[in-house]
């Protein structure tokens, strides 16, 4: 596909104050500068049209607008972050939206367009996310760390809390730990956002489930770099270590 006929590609980074495990946990410092920074110069480092901060928090949103980031405010009562995208979407003109966790501040920036591309290449596909191979069995067993089973062209058949799919004969093939990062097709983000939770969407409490029951496809990516996210105060100090080298 020819440059010029690439479509517009832009990042949207959720971001809320309330964590029941690290409140205010976007604003926390990390070797000098708010969480939320480090993730959102990594998003700018790929190869997108325009990065964004959706908040419905003014404090939130005042240290974005501080460092010069784009940021707009949004509804207090979406269910979701997917519905706060999809908010901020809404007044954009970009055909593709990758949405960003706002807790990941080591993100490869490349991951972003390798997550994106698909929807780049094939106009039918409207969703992709990513993953990475799991070789700890106490991560694998682990219901905080999403699992996904693919089919053979790449495309989630399940995500789940459980450990998928059960080794009966204990060949130790490694399972792919899903990664909370997707690209939608605009269009497709919309719709999504309208459509009611669905009941393994509720029994697993996981949102892409509902993608894969509507019937819908989901290209994932997979990719050697495990993901770094900050869910607690230790992982913020692991963190801090990162950066500082």
């Amino acid at each position: 596909m020819p440059a010029s006929a690439q479509p517009t590609i832009a990042v949207i980074i959720p971001a809320r104050y309330g964590s029941s495990r690290l409140p205010g946990k976007p604003l926390l410092d990390l070797a000098g500068k708010p969480m939320i920074r480090h993730v959102y110069e990594r998003a700018m480092q790929a190869q997108v049209s325009s990065v964004w901060v959706a908040t419905d928090d003014a404090r939130i949103h005042a240290a974005v607008h501080s460092f010069g980031g784009q940021v707009m405010m949004t509804a207090t009562n979406h269910p979701s972050g997917t519905d706060r995208v999809a908010e901020v979407a809404r007044s954009l003109k970009a055909e593709i939206i990758v949405n960003v966790q706002g807790d990941e501040p080591l993100l490869d920036p490349q991951l972003i367009n390798r997550v994106a591309e698909p929807l780049c290449q094939d106009p039918t596909l409207v969703m992709a996310t990513a993953a990475h191979p799991i070789y700890d069995q106490n991560e694998a067993n682990d219901p905080n760390v999403v699992k996904v089973v693919c089919n053979r062209q790449g495309n989630a058949l399940y995500f789940s809390r459980s450990p998928i799919p059960f080794d009966r004969d204990t060949t130790h093939h490694p399972l792919l730990r899903h990664l909370g990062l997707y690209a939608y097709r605009a269009s497709f983000l919309q719709k999504l956002a309208t459509l009611p939770p669905t009941i393994l969407e509720q029994r697993e409490r996981l949102e892409q489930l509902r993608v894969l029951e509507e019937g819908y496809t989901i290209r994932v990516i997979v990719t050697d770099q495990a993901a770094i996210g900050v869910d607690t105060p230790a992982d913020a100090e692991r963190v801090r270590g990162l950066l500082a080298r």
